[in-house]
């Protein structure tokens, strides 16, 4: 047991009350401290940045989205780190690099003006180059790394109170985020853009040392059990039955990863592409801009509630319902996308984003450990953080695409509905292959 608590004073074991508690509330809080390498944290930057580095929101787009892809293809790799080294290492060193990452972003110009200096070279593609590495470095560490590790060991302290403790984080996680780029920018005009960034490499360089103190990789490492039950005689423990530890290439052989990943790669598509390009989708069917962005609002209002809820309920309930209600949501949703400018086009669009987000917050957490064992989890949801991770790196691109091709976003609607479609068809048989 030394061993798992080097580099900690923290004993799970003695702890007054079960330390699952506390996981739940240092991990949410990682997840919340992900927020700089998250598309919502970096956005507030997009301006400021972009026009000290002399790039247009082309080029800065597209070196970010490049990043995003490159982060993508390598975040399988976190999982099986995660696997192997467990949450702690896992989350104290994502911390530690987002912190960095972070820091040279607060440089970039300095960087790019000695680039150019040094190579001669009075071109945008320096730049370009170096924001490219740096959004990869602060997407990997951020929106992948820190976020599984952090979202895993909470999944990991729980069994059958999952759904609830997910309740619990999904809840101040949604509230986290969305007022989130509201002090990001008051700290960007109260201060500077790279003094802004400076003090969140402060913060996330704190929680790392928070996280090597704190999280702990399972409770059966400490002497204790998923959720704080106590299974102690020989005679108790023959009638706990013990789930298959599928690995990632056992998980990917069932049709219910496929089916759960696609749809929830779907939601980062729709979702990413949609609110990237909010106010020109709304502006092409005859909307001003606040009118666009007013759905946010009644739209995670709706998700809080349906994930509050069916967190909740997860504990009772099969998770494939989830997965059609889900697709109900999307289903709604594009027909919303594509009938906008009838009385009834925006009402379905914020229901159904709403419900898209709330059970996207369900069985992003939930489902993995409760078909696929807590064994090979980093590899596993490494695997579909990928798959999320590149949905939501292309969505601006192709939804960009659409409307400079056609004129119109509606193919992307109808796109949507084929691909529900195929995704309710194809999860018929998608069961628990527990």
């Amino acid at each position: 047991m030394a061993a798992t608590n080097r580099f900690s004073f923290i004993d799970p074991a003695k702890s007054p009350f079960f330390y699952g508690y506390i996981i739940l509330v240092v991990g949410t809080f990682g997840i919340y401290c992900s927020i700089p390498g998250q598309t919502i944290g970096v956005s507030v930057f997009t301006d400021p940045v972009k026009d000290a580095l002399g790039l247009t929101r082309n080029q800065f787009s597209n070196a970010y989205m490049i990043g995003t892809i490159c982060s993508s293809l390598v975040i399988g790799r976190a999982g099986k780190w995660f696997d192997v080294y467990g949450a702690r290492y896992v989350a104290f060193f994502a911390a530690l690099t987002l912190s960095l990452a972070l820091m040279l972003c607060s440089w970039s110009v300095q960087m790019s003006e000695f680039l150019k200096a040094l190579l001669s070279l009075n071109t945008w593609w320096i730049p370009f180059l170096l924001m490219t590495v740096l959004f990869f470095i602060l997407r990997f560490s951020g929106q992948g790394v820190l976020t599984m590790a952090s979202r895993n060991v909470i999944m990991i302290w729980f069994d059958k109170n999952r759904g609830k403790v997910n309740a619990i984080s999904s809840v101040a996680i949604s509230f986290g985020f969305s007022s989130s780029p509201l002090w990001v920018n008051a700290l960007i005009e109260g201060f500077s853009w790279q003094t802004a960034w400076q003090f969140l490499a402060a913060g996330l360089l704190v929680f790392s040392l928070i996280a090597l103190q704190f999280y702990k990789n399972n409770p059966e490492e400490h002497g204790l059990s998923p959720d704080g039950s106590n299974v102690d005689s020989e005679e108790e423990k023959k009638h706990v039955p013990l789930a298959h530890q599928y690995t990632v290439k056992e998980a990917q052989g069932t049709r219910a990863f496929w089916m759960y990943a696609l749809i929830l790669a779907f939601n980062s598509f729709f979702i990413t592409g949609l609110t990237f390009h909010v106010v020109s989708v709304f502006a092409s069917e005859g909307f001003p801009k606040e009118d666009a962005i007013s759905i946010f609002l009644p739209a995670s209002v709706v998700a809080v509630t349906i994930s509050s809820i069916f967190n909740f309920l997860s504990d009772y309930l099969q998770l494939k319902l989830y997965l059609y209600l889900m697709i109900l949501g999307g289903l709604m949703a594009s027909v919303g996308f594509l009938f906008l400018s009838t009385a009834f086009g925006v009402p379905l669009l914020i229901g159904g984003f709403g419900i898209l987000g709330g059970f996207f917050a369900v069985l992003n957490a939930i489902v993995w450990p409760r078909f696929y064992g807590r064994t090979h989890l980093g590899a596993i949801t490494g695997k579909v953080m990928s798959f999320l991770i590149l949905a939501s790196a292309l969505a601006p691109s192709i939804f960009s695409f659409c409307f400079s091709t056609f004129g119109s976003y509606r193919l992307m609607g109808y796109l949507g509905l084929a691909f529900l479609l195929f995704l309710a068809i194809g999860s018929i048989k998608a069961n628990n292959p527990q």
